[in-house]
Protein backbone atom coordinates (compact mmCIF):
# COMPACT_ATOMS: atom_id res chain seq x y z
CA UNK A 1 0.00 0.00 0.00
CA UNK A 2 1.32 3.44 -0.91
CA UNK A 3 2.44 5.31 2.19
CA UNK A 4 2.73 8.94 3.26
CA UNK A 5 4.10 10.62 6.35
CA UNK A 6 2.82 13.92 7.67
CA UNK A 7 5.92 15.28 9.36
CA UNK A 8 5.32 16.04 13.02
CA UNK A 9 7.34 19.01 14.24
CA UNK A 10 4.63 20.69 16.31
CA UNK A 11 3.07 22.94 13.67
CA UNK A 12 0.21 22.36 11.25
CA UNK A 13 -3.31 21.09 10.86
CA UNK A 14 -2.07 17.54 10.90
CA UNK A 15 -5.35 15.72 11.61
CA UNK A 16 -7.15 17.31 8.66
CA UNK A 17 -4.25 16.46 6.36
CA UNK A 18 -4.05 12.89 7.61
CA UNK A 19 -7.77 12.38 7.01
CA UNK A 20 -7.50 13.86 3.52
CA UNK A 21 -4.58 11.61 2.57
CA UNK A 22 -6.25 8.52 4.03
CA UNK A 23 -9.36 9.36 2.01
CA UNK A 24 -7.13 9.24 -1.08
CA UNK A 25 -6.22 5.66 -0.22
CA UNK A 26 -2.83 6.16 1.42
CA UNK A 27 -1.41 4.47 4.49
CA UNK A 28 -0.75 7.61 6.56
CA UNK A 29 1.42 8.15 9.63
CA UNK A 30 2.18 11.22 11.74
CA UNK A 31 5.78 11.08 12.89
CA UNK A 32 9.08 12.90 13.26
CA UNK A 33 11.02 9.65 12.94
CA UNK A 34 13.68 10.27 10.30
CA UNK A 35 13.80 6.78 8.84
CA UNK A 36 10.04 6.49 8.51
CA UNK A 37 9.78 9.98 7.03
CA UNK A 38 12.56 9.23 4.54
CA UNK A 39 11.24 5.84 3.47
CA UNK A 40 7.58 6.82 2.99
CA UNK A 41 6.45 7.15 -0.61
CA UNK A 42 5.33 10.74 0.02
CA UNK A 43 6.14 13.31 2.71
CA UNK A 44 3.89 16.24 3.66
CA UNK A 45 5.32 19.19 5.61
CA UNK A 46 2.46 21.20 7.16
CA UNK A 47 2.78 24.49 8.97
CA UNK A 48 0.78 27.21 10.71
CA UNK A 49 1.84 30.31 12.61
CA UNK A 50 5.01 32.35 12.26
CA UNK A 51 7.75 31.63 9.72
CA UNK A 52 10.58 31.95 12.26
CA UNK A 53 8.90 29.66 14.78
CA UNK A 54 8.12 26.99 12.18
CA UNK A 55 11.58 26.86 10.61
CA UNK A 56 13.15 26.76 14.08
CA UNK A 57 10.85 23.90 15.10
CA UNK A 58 11.61 22.02 11.91
CA UNK A 59 15.35 22.35 12.42
CA UNK A 60 15.12 21.38 16.09
CA UNK A 61 13.90 17.90 15.11
CA UNK A 62 16.06 17.59 11.98
CA UNK A 63 13.16 17.94 9.57
CA UNK A 64 15.22 20.12 7.25
CA UNK A 65 17.71 17.26 6.84
CA UNK A 66 14.94 14.76 6.11
CA UNK A 67 13.51 17.04 3.41
CA UNK A 68 16.89 17.47 1.76
CA UNK A 69 17.68 13.75 1.94
CA UNK A 70 14.38 12.91 0.28
CA UNK A 71 14.81 15.46 -2.50
CA UNK A 72 18.36 14.27 -3.16
CA UNK A 73 16.93 10.77 -3.56
CA UNK A 74 14.10 11.98 -5.82
CA UNK A 75 11.42 11.29 -3.21
CA UNK A 76 8.37 13.60 -3.31
CA UNK A 77 7.84 16.31 -0.68
CA UNK A 78 4.75 18.53 -0.39
CA UNK A 79 4.89 21.70 1.73
CA UNK A 80 1.57 23.31 2.75
CA UNK A 81 0.88 26.87 3.98
CA UNK A 82 3.78 27.86 6.27
CA UNK A 83 5.22 24.47 5.31
CA UNK A 84 5.47 25.99 1.83
CA UNK A 85 6.81 29.33 3.04
CA UNK A 86 9.77 27.88 4.95
CA UNK A 87 11.02 26.31 1.71
CA UNK A 88 11.85 29.83 0.46
CA UNK A 89 15.13 31.67 1.01
CA UNK A 90 13.81 33.83 3.83
CA UNK A 91 10.77 35.11 5.68
CA UNK A 92 10.36 38.72 6.85
CA UNK A 93 8.02 39.32 9.78
CA UNK A 94 7.79 42.43 11.97
CA UNK A 95 10.91 43.89 10.37
CA UNK A 96 13.06 40.83 11.07
CA UNK A 97 14.36 38.42 8.41
CA UNK A 98 14.73 34.70 9.07
CA UNK A 99 16.61 32.30 6.81
CA UNK A 100 14.50 29.57 5.27
CA UNK A 101 15.56 26.34 3.61
CA UNK A 102 16.48 28.03 0.33
CA UNK A 103 14.83 25.39 -1.86
CA UNK A 104 12.91 28.15 -3.64
CA UNK A 105 14.49 31.55 -4.27
CA UNK A 106 12.45 34.40 -2.88
CA UNK A 107 11.21 36.19 0.22
CA UNK A 108 7.99 35.66 2.18
CA UNK A 109 6.54 39.06 3.14
CA UNK A 110 3.33 40.60 4.43
CA UNK A 111 0.51 40.53 1.87
CA UNK A 112 -0.32 44.02 0.55
CA UNK A 113 -4.08 44.29 0.98
CA UNK A 114 -6.65 46.33 2.89
CA UNK A 115 -7.81 43.24 4.77
CA UNK A 116 -5.24 40.81 6.18
CA UNK A 117 -5.21 37.88 6.65
CA UNK A 118 -6.28 36.61 3.26
CA UNK A 119 -8.92 34.16 4.43
CA UNK A 120 -11.37 32.14 2.38
CA UNK A 121 -11.83 30.72 -1.10
CA UNK A 122 -9.94 32.11 -4.07
CA UNK A 123 -9.00 31.18 -7.61
CA UNK A 124 -5.50 30.33 -8.81
CA UNK A 125 -3.76 31.18 -12.07
CA UNK A 126 -2.41 27.71 -12.79
CA UNK A 127 1.02 27.26 -14.34
CA UNK A 128 1.11 25.78 -17.83
CA UNK A 129 1.88 22.07 -17.55
CA UNK A 130 1.15 21.97 -13.81
CA UNK A 131 0.76 18.48 -12.39
CA UNK A 132 -0.81 19.65 -9.14
CA UNK A 133 -3.45 21.76 -10.89
CA UNK A 134 -4.28 19.28 -13.65
CA UNK A 135 -8.04 19.22 -14.22
CA UNK A 136 -8.74 21.84 -11.53
CA UNK A 137 -7.31 24.94 -13.21
CA UNK A 138 -10.56 26.90 -12.75
CA UNK A 139 -11.41 25.74 -9.23
CA UNK A 140 -11.23 27.66 -5.96
CA UNK A 141 -9.01 26.80 -3.01
CA UNK A 142 -9.01 27.69 0.67
CA UNK A 143 -6.44 30.21 1.92
CA UNK A 144 -5.62 31.40 5.45
CA UNK A 145 -2.45 33.51 5.59
CA UNK A 146 -1.02 36.98 6.14
CA UNK A 147 2.37 36.42 4.46
CA UNK A 148 3.30 35.09 1.03
CA UNK A 149 6.09 35.07 -1.56
CA UNK A 150 5.77 37.49 -4.47
CA UNK A 151 8.45 35.72 -6.51
CA UNK A 152 9.84 32.22 -6.90
CA UNK A 153 13.22 31.72 -8.53
CA UNK A 154 14.76 28.26 -9.09
CA UNK A 155 17.30 27.54 -6.38
CA UNK A 156 20.66 26.01 -7.27
CA UNK A 157 19.60 22.39 -6.92
CA UNK A 158 22.97 21.17 -8.17
CA UNK A 159 24.71 22.89 -5.26
CA UNK A 160 22.21 21.28 -2.91
CA UNK A 161 22.84 17.86 -4.41
CA UNK A 162 19.33 17.55 -5.84
CA UNK A 163 19.35 15.93 -9.31
CA UNK A 164 16.72 17.80 -11.31
CA UNK A 165 16.74 19.56 -14.67
CA UNK A 166 13.18 20.81 -14.09
CA UNK A 167 13.12 24.65 -14.23
CA UNK A 168 10.02 24.75 -12.04
CA UNK A 169 6.41 25.83 -12.48
CA UNK A 170 4.68 28.56 -10.48
CA UNK A 171 0.94 29.05 -10.02
CA UNK A 172 -0.24 32.44 -8.77
CA UNK A 173 -3.04 34.09 -6.82
CA UNK A 174 -4.07 37.76 -6.71
CA UNK A 175 -5.30 39.36 -3.50
CA UNK A 176 -5.46 43.05 -2.75
CA UNK A 177 -2.40 44.62 -4.33
CA UNK A 178 -0.40 41.40 -4.10
CA UNK A 179 0.28 38.71 -6.65
CA UNK A 180 1.81 35.83 -4.77
CA UNK A 181 2.92 32.24 -5.20
CA UNK A 182 -0.05 29.91 -4.74
CA UNK A 183 1.77 26.72 -5.72
CA UNK A 184 5.26 25.66 -6.75
CA UNK A 185 6.46 22.50 -8.49
CA UNK A 186 9.98 21.45 -9.35
CA UNK A 187 11.09 17.85 -9.66
CA UNK A 188 10.20 16.00 -6.44
CA UNK A 189 9.39 19.29 -4.65
CA UNK A 190 5.80 20.55 -4.51
CA UNK A 191 4.23 23.24 -2.34
CA UNK A 192 0.96 25.13 -1.91
CA UNK A 193 0.16 28.32 -0.03
CA UNK A 194 -3.48 27.25 0.20
CA UNK A 195 -4.77 24.28 2.18
CA UNK A 196 -5.68 21.37 -0.11
CA UNK A 197 -6.96 19.40 2.89
CA UNK A 198 -9.58 22.13 3.44
CA UNK A 199 -10.39 22.76 -0.22
CA UNK A 200 -13.16 20.18 -0.68
CA UNK A 201 -13.26 18.32 -4.01
CA UNK A 202 -10.65 20.53 -5.67
CA UNK A 203 -8.24 19.92 -2.81
CA UNK A 204 -8.78 16.18 -2.99
CA UNK A 205 -8.09 16.25 -6.72
CA UNK A 206 -4.88 18.18 -6.12
CA UNK A 207 -3.72 15.65 -3.53
CA UNK A 208 -4.53 12.82 -5.92
CA UNK A 209 -2.55 14.60 -8.64
CA UNK A 210 0.40 14.81 -6.27
CA UNK A 211 0.01 11.16 -5.26
CA UNK A 212 0.02 10.18 -8.94
CA UNK A 213 3.68 11.25 -9.09
CA UNK A 214 4.73 8.40 -6.80
CA UNK A 215 1.91 5.86 -6.49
Amino acid sequence: MTSAVVFDYGFGNVRSMMRALAHCGLDVALTSDHRQAFEADGLVVPGVGAFATCISGLRDVGGDRVILERLRDGRPVLGVCVGEQILFSRGCENGAATEGMGLIGGSVDLVDADVVPHMGWDTVDAAEGSTLMRGIEDERFYFVHSYAASSAEPADFAALGIPSQDPGRVSWCDYGRSRFVAAYERGPLSATQFHPEKSADAGERLLRNWISTFA
